[in-house]
């Protein structure tokens, strides 16, 4: 569910019109509800109740300050993938002891600050990256703890992208190399091993694979342990779905609830006794956070109408990255009676990609109409760029009746001052 509703025939991010916050701080921008994050971090967690778990919420989804901070104050830990997040998570205040590091190039540099800050575990990716980390920690007179990313196999995902547990991806080892690697990792100096860490994809709408992937890595945490591996962590990763079709006339079948994931992983798993990781991500952000936009111009072409937008694939990539599909609905409230039309909604910038939508049914929006992106929180404002010079779109979070600017837009003149021209030009 999410906190963007009409009110008085107006489009609100709880109780606060987003055609306000278009007027104070421009078009587009990112708005994001704090009682849908609140309310899904807590729907994930309460599954978990009574187990031994570390809810470590993946910063790569939604990156925001404001937001991590929101999280950390409901007991979110965090999977980091580089530097800089892990940065984030302990500038809000995530404690070292809650932070999982993933990721498949990891830098000496990064594994010395984590080592440094004493984080929970490294997600090791490959038999490289685990030498490496061996020589660091021994260095540093450090130990460290440790789970290698197995790769099962399995395939799952909504799109070939965003699929990451199948044999030709560059995720993880490879299943029939587990135990081989397991054997040397716990032979090595500096390093504890600790767990098993398996991810197979993102957008993951059925249990199936799911049931598929735990199963065989429950049955692998038996064989480590029975061959001296003492297995006390099972990072199953994230990757449970969203709804991104919220028109109730569509056929697509709802994903798992999280009370449904939750019971499938308590019956594979609890014989282990282990302390289970997890790292959702777009489960907690997605339907929390819309793009909004404002049209620039309605053109029509020999067949097509257009809807041109001063929203752009620079400001959200998904649907030229990964064909990934937003409703996009008007602001202002369309009268039940208003006939839908076909457009394209596109974006002012020069690439053909630029295209958020195609032959989409949508009610009428004229010039300077705003609409807004739903399910835009995840991977959003993350993946933006200032592709033609355009700068980034603030993100703005709402709370109840209030609302503060959490990253600002900057100006032109701002991005003009981080280039420098040499003297000899």
């Amino acid at each position: 569910m999410h906190h963007f509703d009409y009110k008085n025939n107006a489009l609100h991010g709880e109780d606060v019109a987003l055609s306000d916050i278009a007027e104070k701080v421009g078009t587009p921008f990112y708005c994001y509800s704090a009682a849908t994050l609140r309310r899904h971090f807590r729907v994930f967690a309460d599954a978990f109740k009574g187990q031994d778990t570390l809810v470590a919420y993946s910063v790569k989804s939604l990156s925001n300050l404001a937001v991590l901070k929101l999280l950390a104050n409901e007991g979110a830990g965090a999977d980091v993938v580089s530097a800089g997040e892990l940065k984030r998570a302990r500038a809000v205040g995530i404690p070292a002891k809650k932070i999982v590091f993933s990721g498949v190039g990891k830098t000496i540099d990064e594994m010395t600050l984590a080592l440094e800050e004493g984080i929970h575990q490294f997600n090791v990716e490959s038999e490289p990256e685990l030498l490496q980390l061996s020589e660091v920690a021994t260095r540093m007179n450090k130990r460290a703890q440790i789970a290698i990313r197995v790769n099962p196999d399995v395939s799952a995902g909504g799109h070939d992208k965003i699929s990451t547990g199948r044999k030709e991806d560059k995720f993880g080892i490879s299943w029939e190399r587990a135990e081989e690697v397991y054997a040397q990792a716990k032979d090595l100096p500096g390093i504890d091993v600790v767990g098993v860490d398996i991810h197979i994809g993102s957008q993951i709408t059925d249990l199936a694979p799911f049931e598929q992937a735990f199963t065989k890595v429950t049955k692998l945490v038996e064989t480590l342990r029975a061959q001296g591996c003492p297995i006390s962590r099972l990072d199953l990763g994230g990757g449970l779905g969203i709804p991104y079709h919220h028109n109730h006339g569509t056929n697509t079948p709802p994903p798992p609830t999280p009370s449904e994931y939750a019971a499938l992983i308590r019956k594979i798993t609890d014989p282990l006794d282990v302390q289970l990781i997890f790292e959702p991500g777009r489960m907690i952000v997605g339907n929390a956070g819309i793009l909004v936009a404002k049209t620039i111009f309605v053109k029509d072409g020999d067949v097509r109408r257009f809807l041109i937008l001063d929203a752009a694939m620079n400001d959200l990539i998904r649907p030229a990255l990964y064909d990934a599909y937003h409703e996009v609905i008007p602001v202002k409230e369309p009268a039940a009676t208003a006939e839908m039309a076909q457009v394209d909604l596109v974006g002012p910038v020069c690439e053909t990609g630029d295209t958020f939508a195609r032959q989409r049914n949508m009610p009428p929006v004229q010039k300077g109409d705003l609409v807004a992106f739903l399910s835009a929180g995840a991977y959003g404002a993350v993946q933006a760029s200032e592709y033609n010079t355009r700068p980034l779109v603030p993100e703005v979070l709402v709370d109840g009746d209030q609302f503060a600017v959490i990253r600002e837009r900057p100006t032109v003149e701002d991005i003009l001052k981080r280039e420098i021209i040499p003297d000899w030009l």
